[in-house]
């Protein structure tokens, strides 16, 4: 059985990730690839491919963090770097230094990160269209 936390203690893990992503001089990143996440969290690249790296803004929120939710302000768009169908993003702070691995979608699909067109071709604009992530109580 899992445990439920207040929403002052939600906010403020929810705070602490957001610093993370603020960390370092820059904007934060998020990698976006395709195939299987890494099973570790920030675990080796291996055959995943890296299809596009987006831009967070800088902070990457001025949205107050309420009801356990981090709401990302707009992202710069991107170009992909290959083609292939995105799953899975890695945000790195400014410095490079792992911060999340968490899920990329299409509107319907339920991702943190949601894109455009999760069918991404070679050269073409990756956008974001929306992001967030949820402390969520089991």
């Amino acid at each position: 059985m899992g445990f439920s936390l207040n929403d002052v203690v939600r906010n403020a893990r929810m705070q602490a990730v957001a610093d993370a992503i603020n960390s370092g001089t820059g904007p934060a990143t998020i990698e976006i690839y395709d195939g299987v996440r890494p099973a570790t969290k920030g675990g080796a690249i291996t055959d995943q491919v890296l299809l596009a790296t987006v831009l967070f803004a800088d902070p990457c929120t001025t949205t107050p963090i309420a009801d356990g939710a981090l709401t990302f302000d707009a992202f710069s768009p991107a170009t992909a770097v290959a083609g292939g169908s995105a799953t899975w993003g890695r945000i790195k702070n400014a410095d490079g230094m792992f911060i999340a691995d968490i899920d990329v979608s299409e509107v319907a699909g339920g991702g943190q990160l949601v894109l455009n067109a999760t069918s991404i071709v070679l050269n073409a604009t990756v956008e974001v269209t929306a992001g967030s992530i949820l402390d969520g109580n089991v």
